[in-house]
């Protein structure tokens, strides 16, 4: 079985490791653990019988759901997709409209397949690891280029300042960031360009709602930009592309403030735990992130410290081959629970 380029792909873990899938503690998705949430299943398990009928093609009760997350946005600025995956491809394909397009990385490899597939001009720009000061990086700005990034930033969980963004919406003809990762912030510290999107038009935010309530296998995401835009979006995508348990999940768990207190309590406590345990092992240099996940430089083969997790205790790390700006010298780990999160770092300890 070909090693996998994402994380979370049990069935190789298993595999490598001789046990059943259900065995894996997988480190290697950066998914709640809390979740997903009873709110999800319960609203998933009553609108069974939806599967009669097909959904509403408009989506307009979610896109009213999801704009009332988002005052005051109104449903018009909405728009639900499979995944923010695939609405990655759509605003791919606006960006490789554009003269060049300027890419943070390392990045995610989607990014990559999505504006590799209409022959985008890609301009890579590089981050320091530990660092995250957009103002210092060389990008030329002006309305015939275009720029892609996520905040938090993915591999390195980095949160840049809502502040060093706005420059970049006055200069290009258009700005997409990735904010898949941004609901694991409690509002204090939300640093989402969402309350700019009215301001500009040249602005998308694609969000996902599959990782921090914990549903990958819904495939249920959304992008908030232009109405005007969104309309085009729509004429160029697969109808139905939101199926109807994935709707009837999405508006409970929007609702669902319990469960979002819940994951910020947990992970307040649960990643400094991580980072700390970390940090203490030699070999070892853990990044300090914003998200649900650490990025973390190893002295010795992350190839064979992954093998070796998962043969001798059945734990799965990603690694960060996928992020050619990295190699085999970090991998990344998802904050999990504190019992799991020892687990990772006791098994650490033993192999290093």
């Amino acid at each position: 079985m070909t090693k996998p380029v994402h994380g979370g792909n049990l069935a190789w873990a298993a595999t490598i490791a001789g046990c059943p899938t259900s065995a894996i503690i997988d480190f290697s998705a950066s998914i709640n653990p809390l979740g997903p949430p009873n709110s999800a299943l319960q609203a998933i398990q009553s609108n069974i019988n939806q599967l009669r009928a097909y959904p509403d093609p408009s989506y307009q009760e979610l896109k009213k759901a999801i704009s009332l997350t988002h005052p005051p946005l109104t449903p018009e600025w909405v728009l639900p997709g499979n995944g923010a995956a695939e609405l990655l491809t759509w605003a791919a394909l606006e960006l490789s409209k554009l003269e060049t397009t300027y890419l943070l990385v390392p990045a995610f490899s989607d990014y990559w397949r999505a504006l590799k597939t209409f022959a985008a001009n890609v301009v890579e720009c590089p981050l320091e690891i530990g660092e995250w000061k957009l103002e210092q990086l060389a990008i030329k700005s002006d309305i015939s280029k275009g720029l892609l990034l996520n905040n938090p930033h993915n591999p390195t969980g980095m949160l840049m300042e809502l502040e060093s963004i706005v420059p970049f919406l006055e200069k290009f003809g258009l700005v997409v960031v990735d904010e898949a990762f941004m609901d694991f912030l409690p509002p204090p510290q939300l640093e989402s360009l969402i309350p700019l999107v009215t301001k500009f038009d040249n602005l998308v935010i694609l969000r996902s709602l599959t990782k921090f309530y914990s549903l990958p296998g819904l495939r249920i995401g959304y992008v908030i930009s232009h109405p005007e835009r969104l309309r085009k979006w729509e004429k160029w995508r697969d109808p139905w592309s939101v199926n109807s348990l994935a709707i009837a999940a999405a508006q409970a768990v929007l609702e669902d403030k319990v469960f979002q207190e819940q994951t910020w309590n947990w992970l307040s406590k649960a990643c400094p735990q991580l980072f700390q345990g970390l940090a203490e092992l030699p070999g070892l240099q853990p990044y300090s992130g914003a998200a649900n996940f650490l990025l973390v430089k190893s002295e010795k083969s992350v190839d064979q410290l992954q093998i070796k997790l998962l043969k001798e205790y059945q734990i799965l790390i990603r690694d960060c081959l996928s992020f050619a700006e990295l190699g085999d010298r970090y991998f990344r780990v998802a904050v999990r629970t504190q019992e799991e999160n020892q687990k990772l770092i006791d098994a650490l300890a033993k192999i290093l």
